[in-house]
């Protein structure tokens, strides 16, 4: 599963998932693979994910050495983020995020497709900044920022790739509630097990029928979207 950049820990009736490479958690191919086999894994022993970034850091986007190795590295990789955030955004259990730090590009898609997302206060950056970075932002980033930001925020935090603080993060959509850094995990987790206590399958039916028009849209495109994506995200 990863375990060296991805630590599993069943607490209680909530998965926690702890990402650490010893950087900035980029979504590379095992990060990826990992997240995906500890959400199959969740599904079948727990009844909420609670994920983690490491301290100062959630995660910075695709792995840039991916994104600038060609269109035949860039499309795969790309493909199989935009299948991992689906994974979280239709999970049958509450997806939570803790967000440790700096989230950014496909770290703040991460946090479009979770349920709830809390933030750690201080000086930490959040956004889609592809645009400022000359990349195009692919249709699944779009529509998931169009289902879950502010929409008098869209068209500055998507098209014009604003980033922000926690605080403003808050007003914007990427995130529901911040808390200090050194209660953020507690906090975090407190919440997931709230969730873990709705009852199924009626979490799971109504988050998939709330989502349904924008999981089509994605899944329709994908494909032809991914040919446009030698570092169209990162």
């Amino acid at each position: 599963m990863g375990d060296q950049i991805l630590k599993y820990e069943l607490r209680e009736n909530v998965a926690v998932l702890t990402m650490d490479d010893g950087r900035a958690n980029a979504l590379g191919h095992p990060m990826i693979d990992a997240i995906g086999a500890a959400l199959d894994r969740a599904e079948r022993e727990a009844r909420a994910v609670l994920l983690l970034g490491r301290e100062n850091r959630f995660c910075a986007g695709f792995d840039l050495k991916v994104m600038a190795s060609g269109r035949e590295h860039v499309t795969p990789l790309v493909t199989a983020g935009a299948n991992l955030l689906l994974k979280l955004y239709t999970h049958p259990l509450p997806i939570v995020i803790g967000c440790t730090g700096h989230a950014l590009a496909a770290g703040g898609l991460l946090l479009l497709s979770a349920d709830l997302r809390i933030g750690a206060e201080g000086d930490f950056k959040i956004g889609l900044p592809e645009v400022a970075i000359h990349m195009t932002l692919p249709i699944f980033g779009i529509e998931l920022a169009r289902d879950r930001l502010a929409r008098n925020h869209f068209t500055t935090a998507v098209t014009q790739a604003r980033v922000y603080n926690p605080v403003e993060a808050v007003q914007v959509g990427y995130l529901d509630q911040t808390a200090p850094s050194g209660t953020l995990a507690e906090v975090a987790f407190a919440r997931a097990s709230e969730l873990a206590g709705l009852p199924q399958p009626a979490f799971r039916n109504t988050k998939l029928k709330e989502r349904a028009a924008t999981v089509k849209l994605i899944r329709d495109t994908l494909d032809d979207d991914s040919r446009t994506f030698d570092g169209a995200a990162s």
